[in-house]
Parts: structure tokens; sequence; C-alpha cells
């Protein structure tokens, strides 16, 4: 049997890559070598493809010298021929090593909206940190659609199918273009909170704005912030004002739901998976409870007592066998001023537990303060002179920009280290009276995943480089979400969404968090007060 459509079905259609003549070649000669059956190819050829996507010089078109070192790893991996036919076919038994992926920033495809094809359609080219001019306006209208196309697919905002007195009195969204000359009518609203140049808080959509009078109305759930896109409704009054009686976050959407839509689409361009392999890898991670992901954040490398700290949890590990796959180091990497001495001194920490340096990946995320780059987000990874000691000890290390993104198993984890409470606090237009410190934890996540963005802040407070506002993005939503922040630590499941906050690893106690993919869920971790 011909074996090319198949391998052209995994390579092609479902990872997105050009297979050179010569690289088809060879897969096909590699198949009819370790005669592989006809119903077993397709699962070789996931197989192989995977291990291409995790190489680090990997691009859309595959030769076959890269395929040719691929299969020189496996066997080296496995030791002979046979046990590497037994590799190809074995996709039964989850190996994680095999479904994990680190995606960075910058190397995350750029999807946008198309509101007329009512589908996301991919931009060609590397982005630009400067901009083109009509980036900015893009990257607004893409976050302004995206939520729109879930709010219209919301059943509470869907008119009744049927024609009755239901659907008379079906208030239906409308823009801020069909205000003008209706007075004394109510309308429901959706747009983007935003100052007029007099200061007045105004509602924004793509046809305009309008002045909204929020003094008599107090805001629903949620943390309100210029920038945010919320649902409004109101009378328009005769002073061209809309006298709000109601406003709200526009519904989320669960990750099942989104993926139902778009599961074709590889968001992060690294193996996209469809949701019956998602479930499937669920129940292969059934049992496997001491599958982890811990999370330090705040790690200063100026502090005795810090590294102190890491090494009492390093030799926990080790003596208990209990190790973590992926082991997240936040920053901010420093209390006053880094040096490379600093990185140099933690390399050499790591390297003395063996076990886990070995078996552990370990993933470093620029903190807000540390002083390299800017404060516009993404913040790129750690300039890699810093690394050069921490990259010779360690086998498995990554440096990640700020925000970055994990997939585990079909899982998708998003880290993000930033004092998000605080900023969002400082910022405020509204807040519902009478909100406690829990109410603040649950509403900031409510506002994060409402909002499907991981800043909605308007650009004067937070910068965000205008052709890499996608990488900000939390649509579809994550299985995970990490929210590093010196506030208090929490864990919130919202609409299906795991948030934590590991806190910060400063103080009297050294806290930190442990994420389960099994569960889906976050453990709380503190070593206790540290004795003098």
């Amino acid at each position: 049997m011909d074996n090319k459509p198949a391998i052209l079905k995994v390579f092609t259609r479902k990872y997105q890559l050009s297979l050179k003549p010569e690289a088809l070649a060879y897969l096909d000669d590699l198949l009819r070598q370790h005669d592989i059956q006809d119903d077993q190819v397709q699962d070789a050829m996931e197989y192989i493809a995977k291990e291409y996507m995790k190489q680090d010089d990997c691009t859309t078109i595959v030769s076959r010298e890269s395929l040719e070192k691929i299969y020189t790893l496996m066997q080296l991996d496995t030791g002979n021929p046979s046990a590497t036919q037994a590799t190809l076919l074995d996709t039964d038994e989850l190996d994680p090593e095999q479904h994990l992926y680190f995606i960075n920033a910058m190397e995350m495809p750029r999807w946008l909206y198309s509101h007329e094809r009512r589908s996301f359609e991919k931009v060609s080219g590397q982005p630009s940190l400067g901009g083109q001019p009509t980036a900015r306006a893009q990257f607004m209208r893409d976050r302004f659609n995206i939520i729109r196309q879930v709010v219209l697919r919301n059943e509470n905002f869907s008119p009744p199918a049927i024609a009755g007195r239901d659907r008379d009195s079906y208030l239906k969204l409308t823009t801020t273009k069909n205000l003008l000359g209706r007075n004394g009518e109510r309308f429901l609203l959706f747009g983007m909170l935003t100052h007029a140049p007099d200061g007045r808080l105004c509602l924004e959509d793509l046809e305009g704005r309008v002045v909204l009078d929020i003094s008599d109305t107090p805001p629903g759930e949620g943390l309100f912030t210029e920038g945010c896109f919320v649902l409004v409704e109101g009378d328009y009054t005769e002073e061209d004002i809309l006298q709000v009686i109601a406003m709200g976050h526009p519904p989320s959407e669960r990750r099942e739901v989104a993926r139902s839509i778009y599961g074709h689409i590889d968001f992060l361009g690294k193996c996209a998976t469809t949701i019956v392999e998602d479930e499937k890898f669920q129940k292969q991670l059934q049992g496997k409870d001491d599958l982890s992901v811990a999370c330090i954040s705040d790690l200063w490398l100026d502090s005795p007592k810090t590294l102190r700290g890491l090494e009492l949890i390093l030799q926990g590990y080790s003596d208990s066998g209990f190790i973590p796959l992926v082991i997240i180091l936040c920053g901010n990497f420093t209390s006053k001023d880094v040096a490379q001495a600093n990185f140099d001194a933690l390399a050499d920490l790591l390297a003395g537990y063996p076990d886990v340096a070995q078996r552990s990946h370990f993933v470093f995320v620029p903190g807000p303060l540390d002083p390299w780059g800017s404060s516009t987000l993404p913040r790129p990874p750690l300039p890699a002179s810093f690394g050069t000691r921490v990259r010779a000890k360690l086998p498995k290390v990554h440096f990640a920009s700020n925000p970055c993104r994990i997939k585990l198993c079909g899982q998708e984890i998003v880290v993000f280290r930033h004092d998000l409470m605080a900023k969002m606090l400082r910022n405020l237009i509204g807040v519902k009276p009478e909100t406690d410190s829990g109410d603040l934890k649950r509403y900031l996540v409510q506002t994060i995943l409402d909002q499907g963005h991981l800043s909605p802040l308007s650009l004067s407070v937070q910068p965000i480089i205008w052709e890499l506002d996608h990488t900000m993005r939390l649509y579809p939503m994550p299985t995970a979400l990490i929210l590093a922040d010196k506030y208090e630590r929490y864990e919130l499941t919202y609409e299906g969404c795991h948030v934590f906050n590991p806190g910060t690893f400063q103080g009297t106690e050294f806290g930190f968090s442990t994420y389960y993919p099994e569960t889906r869920r976050s453990e709380p971790s503190r070593l206790g007060e540290e004795e003098d």
C-alpha cells in the first residue's frame, strides 16, 4: 500500500508542515524497513512529527537530514532497531516528555479574527517590535471582535427562536451609531471603557463613542478599569448621555466550547491536538499523581536566605523521590542589582542535586522589575549571557518570555509573572461595594478570563507591543493559568480554568505551588518559618 497519503495527512494537514520530496520518500522507506502495518502508519507518523516539533531548529519545511537526525536519536534512546519499532508503535503508554512543549511569546503564530469570515486567519511574516502604522487599531479591533463573537454566541444574548412576547421585549445588542436621534430609549451596548479628552467616562465601539453616567449604578462583579470591554444597559438621555442602569463583564466561553469551534487552529504553533486526543490524554493521566509542575515566584538570587530556602525544597525532592517534571522559577531575580555571579551560584546549587537537575525541566520567567528589557509586555527572556553556566550545568533548561506557555499532554498552562492585582486596583473605575480580599481575588480571576486577556488595561497604564498582543490573549481559555504575583496566594477555578498565584518566595515562610495535570488542580506549599 502507498503510505504517502497517510504521511501527508499527519505532517501537512495536522501539523501544517511541508515535506520535501526526499523527506517524504525517506519516511516511506522507514515505514517499510520496520514493516509498519497500514493501520499503524498514522500513529508512527504522529510520533515522528511530535519529535520533530520538539527540535529547537525545526521549521515548517521538513528536510530529510532533520528526519535522519530524529531517527538516529530514537535509536540511541532505545539501543536497537526492534526497540525503535516498538517506540514507533507504542501509543498507549503515556510518556509526558513526548508531549511537553515550551512556547515563548515571540514564537507564537499570529492569528487574527476575521469578522467577515467569522474565523481566525493566520498572518504571515514576523511581527515587528515597532509595529506597522495600522497595528494599533488592528489589535484593538481584534480584541473587540473576539469578545463580541463570544457574546453573540451566548444564549443570554441570542434572540428567541420563536416570535412572540419574549421576542418583542428582547433587548438586542446595538452600536453607538444607532443611538443618534433616539433619545429616551433603552439600549444594550458592548464596547471598551475609555475616557474622553475632557475626562468623562465613555464607552467606545467600532462605530463611535457615547458618554456614560454611572453615578447611580454600582458596577457588577469584577474589576472595571479603562481598557476593559463591558456590556452596558442604559437609557439614552436628551443630553446625549447613556444613563447606565447595569454594567458587567462579557460572558466567558469554556475551553471545550471554543475548542469545538476552533479546534483545527494551532494557536500555539506546537502540535495542535483534537478534542478526542485531549480526552485520551486525560484518561492516560489517571493514576499519574506524581506528574507535577512546581512554580516559585520572586526568587531573589542575591539573597542567601532565598537560596537556603530553595536548597531545602531541592533536598526534599531528592529525599522523597517526588521530582516535578517542570520547575518554573519566576523573577524578580534580584532585590537590588542582578549579577552574573548570582546565576552562576544558582547553577551550582541546582547541579548539586543530580536527580532533580537531570530529570526536571527548569523554566526561567523574568519578573517586572528585573533590570533588562522594558515595562512593555510581553517581556523577552533573560539575556543569554546570564544563562551560560546554567545551560552548561542543566540539560533541560528553558529561558522563557513573560508571559509564556507550556503545553503538556494536551493541556495549556499559561505563566504570567506580573504584579497584576496592585495595578488593577490602582486603575479602578469601579468595583462592587463592600468587597473584601476574597472577593478581590475572585474578581481578578473573573475579569482576566472574561476579558480573554492578561492585561485588560489601557496602553497608557500598561504598554503592549502591538503586533504581539495575541500572545497576551486567553482565548481559547487555557487549562491552567499561573498569575504569579506578590499579592496573597490563592487557588480558584472559574469556568473550568484553574487559576493560582504561588505568592512570593520571600518573608518568613517559603511559599510555592504545585500543579497536578491529573486533577487539573494546584496545591500550595510552604517550608514554614526559617530557623536562624
